[in-house]
């Protein structure tokens, strides 16, 4: 049977969201989409990922609008079916948007966590911080001088797609780089309700 594209939103179903207790999320922040993609070979599959509730519906018009582009992802698989970990994800270049953990080598929660961040073909697209390339695997592709598939810049395809759509891009941080991950930035009127509830938490 042929498989037929699919694009749809809706609650997560049980087993599909991990959150630890006490987690600053619930599920009910959160949505599932299902979304069809061509994988690296061209062929078409379809894959879940979890998000943020607030961002679904625009998350959903990305993939939509990288499946009709001819865009090629490796996988996309639930955070869940790797036990949470970050780096079998990228190992195994996952792309996807949930999962309740902290940013590397810190206790501050990443912006994955709140389901606003997408990790793109991250084997080909890493991590880098003070010379230290995650996944260890990819070291090969952090030299973005190089020539290679799969390689996200300002030229590429997601790139483009992802910033007309208002959001930013690891690629362009200074101080370390994050060539897989697309980010929704707050609303500065967000950010400040944030701060007033840490700060009346004692945090």
């Amino acid at each position: 049977m042929d498989i037929q594209p699919i694009f749809e939103i809706r609650e997560p179903a049980e087993g599909e969201v991990q959150l630890p207790e006490g987690a600053k999320m619930t599920v009910a922040d959160l949505r599932t989409l299902r979304v069809t993609y061509l994988d690296l070979s061209g062929e078409m599959r379809h894959g879940l990922l979890v998000c943020n509730k607030k961002i679904a519906a625009e998350l959903l018009e990305i993939f939509r609008e990288l499946f009709e582009a001819g865009y090629r992802l490796d996988k996309i698989r639930l955070a869940g079916e790797y036990g949470g970990d970050d780096d079998l994800m990228m190992a195994d270049d996952n792309t996807s948007c949930f999962n309740y953990r902290c940013v590397a080598n810190t206790d501050m929660l990443s912006m994955h966590a709140r389901g606003l961040a997408v990790d793109i073909n991250p084997f080909y697209n890493p991590y880098i911080q003070n010379g230290v390339v995650m996944p260890p695997q990819a070291a090969a592709y952090a030299d973005r001088e190089a020539d290679f598939e799969h390689k996200i810049t300002h030229e590429d395809t997601c790139y483009k797609i992802f910033a007309r759509h208002g959001w930013k891009w690891g690629g362009d941080w200074q101080t370390s780089k994050d060539y897989q991950h697309f980010y929704k930035p707050e609303s500065f009127k967000v950010r400040v309700k944030r701060r007033i509830s840490r700060l009346f938490a004692g945090k």
